[in-house]
């Protein structure tokens, strides 16, 4: 019986593309002492109002424990804030503190230079191409989490 090759399967090279692509990106991150989990949940703090942590678990396609887990982290690192709601007492939010707000435009051009040092070789219509094919598939499979690892 045969068997197919891996370096035939799509999905083989899109993971092969995806791990270079977020190992090098972690590696970066590192330096700021942030993985890229928290990366994510930093970014989506920096341009959005306080947030309760299940409504940013909706949004990122995570459980509340893993927000919860990644909140604590970030929490001790100085770079997010629990916040009590106004309205509920039991409720609270999280926002980004000073150094955290100040700290995401500086891993934003890191994934920025990621970004660029692994698909900068592209020309405009090839990267175009690439987007509206994997955001196709998204749209077609109805993805919706976010990739965090």
């Amino acid at each position: 019986m045969a068997a197919s090759l891996l370096t035939s399967h799509m999905g083989y090279w899109l993971r092969y593309v995806s791990n270079h692509v977020s190992h090098a990106f972690a590696r970066k991150l590192e330096g700021h002492d942030v993985t890229v989990a928290e990366w994510v949940v930093l970014r989506e703090l920096f341009d959005g109002e306080n947030i309760a942590p299940s409504r940013l678990a909706e949004k990122l396609g995570l459980t509340r424990g893993a927000i919860s887990k990644l909140a604590d982290r970030l929490i001790d690192k100085g770079l997010i804030a629990r916040e009590d709601s106004r309205d509920d007492r039991r409720a609270h939010r999280l926002a980004l503190t000073r150094k955290g707000n100040d700290l995401v435009p500086k891993l934003a051009a890191l994934a920025d230079r990621n970004d660029a040092e692994f698909f900068g070789d592209l020309t405009a219509d090839e990267r175009a191409t690439v987007e509206r094919v994997l955001k196709a598939i998204v749209e077609r499979r109805g993805l919706k989490t976010i990739p965090v690892d």
